[in-house]
């Protein structure tokens, strides 16, 4: 059997708690160290998983990642990231989690890494896809062990396991600093009306109202209402501001990796208000052909953040494209708070590819261009719908224009 020691994704919850005994006594090894990375979390889950690790007897190591975290979560700004339509926050996360794990792994000399995942969620294929890029065994013995919540209450209460009967509350709860995630329990049933009681960030949203203005450096924002802010700061502010309005809720069934489809409640007030100035921004600066090409691009990066794989070749590219695209999104947003929503009410940036005077209908000309130089485009514009609704044979025979129509539109077309 393997020896050595093991670094385990700690938090001191149920499972990983289980996997402590577990990874000595099924698997042979001699030690466990359990890592616990911060992105935000609240400090209570930073005491529960020290407490828990001293009670196991377990060296325990806490990185602080929530720079890292952030810098991710601005990029995700940058590429106007959403999946399924909500802001990514726990896909975020886990890349950051993982590598920080492996880094304290390869530091304490380990032989292998470990996670408490089950094999049915997402977080098991986000936190190897880092982890077997090294040249450590990596172990999932809650999902190679078939181990099922049950079973893990049985054992803990057996060997006497520093947990509350493997009771952690009604739901499951996933919280960063840049979202929280609401799953399990009732909400499993997709008829179920959650409670208000399931929100932490978020206020139920109100008829009060408030504005925000978001300044941005190349897709990147970087102050609030004219004071420059580092991001996690930035981040935590935006969060308490918007969440007290009663943005950022997300209720849907989302489609994880592996084909399930769950239901999801999410919080993401600062997420929500970034991402919407951000776009608004963008509308102002990009031209059309910038805007239509980014939305697939930005579909892309979504689709591998949420994957966990934000080392892939496929987002350096990516990457590249935003990192040309978004030097010309700086400017500045307005948000308005209303009704729960975060909208856009005012823009403005040096670099808008806009002129009010040609907008308007009060001006005669545009940069020379005359009103009257549109008829010509109005008179090609639909023609090859029109040539095509000609040639139909149900048109010819229900007094369509038939075949002396279609003639007539084929003559007007002989300079092509």
């Amino acid at each position: 059997m393997p020896s050595g020691t093991v670094a385990l994704a700690f938090s001191g919850g149920l499972d990983t708690t289980v996997c402590v005994p577990l990874l000595k006594e099924e698997y042979g090894y001699d030690d466990v160290i359990g890592v616990t990375v911060d992105v935000g979390q609240p400090d209570s889950e930073f005491a529960e998983a020290h407490e828990t690790a001293d009670a196991l007897g377990v060296e325990h190591h806490v990185v602080d990642a929530k720079a890292e975290f952030a810098d991710l979560c601005f990029d995700a700004v940058q590429a106007g990231a959403t999946y399924q339509g909500y802001p990514l926050g726990t896909a975020l996360a886990r890349p950051v989690i993982a590598e920080a794990i492996l880094d304290v792994a390869e530091s304490e000399g380990c032989t292998a890494l470990a996670h408490g995942c089950t094999g049915k969620g997402n977080d098991q294929l986000r936190f190897e896809a880092v982890w077997r890029a090294s040249d450590l065994d990596v172990l999932a013995p809650v999902r190679e062990l078939g181990l099922t919540r049950e079973w893990e209450i049985d054992y803990a209460a057996e060997k006497g396991l520093p947990v509350e009967a493997g009771n952690e509350g009604e739901w499951s709860i996933d919280t960063n600093l840049w979202s929280r995630s609401v799953e399990g329990g009732q909400l499993e049933d997709p008829g179920y009306q959650p409670p208000e009681d399931i929100y932490d960030w978020t206020d139920a949203p109100s008829d009060e109202t408030g504005t925000v203005d978001i300044t941005f450096e190349a897709g990147e924002p970087v102050a609030v209402d004219g004071s420059a802010m580092e991001p996690v700061p930035l981040i935590e502010y935006l969060n308490d501001l918007a969440g007290g309005y009663g943005v950022g809720r997300t209720d849907m069934m989302e489609d994880r990796m592996l084909g399930l489809k769950v239901r999801e409640n999410y919080e993401h007030p600062a997420a929500t208000t970034l991402l919407a100035a951000h776009e608004a921004l963008e509308g102002l600066v990009l031209t059309k052909d910038e805007r239509d090409f980014t939305e697939d691009v930005s579909q892309q990066w979504a689709q591998k953040a949420y994957e966990g794989l934000v080392d892939h070749p496929l987002m350096d590219a990516l990457n590249g494209y935003f990192a040309e695209t978004q030097e010309a999104v700086t400017g500045t947003v307005t948000i308005k708070f209303e009704g729960g929503q975060a909208r856009p009410v005012a823009r403005e940036s040096e670099h808008a590819v806009y002129s009010a005077d040609a907008a308007s209908f009060d001006t005669e000309t545009v940069n020379g261009i005359e009103q009257a130089d549109a008829t010509g485009v109005a008179k090609y514009h639909g023609f090859q719908s029109r040539l095509a609704n000609a040639s139909k044979p149900e048109l010819k025979t229900d007094g369509g224009p038939g075949e002396e129509g279609a003639s007539a539109v084929e003559e007007g077309a002989s300079d092509e």
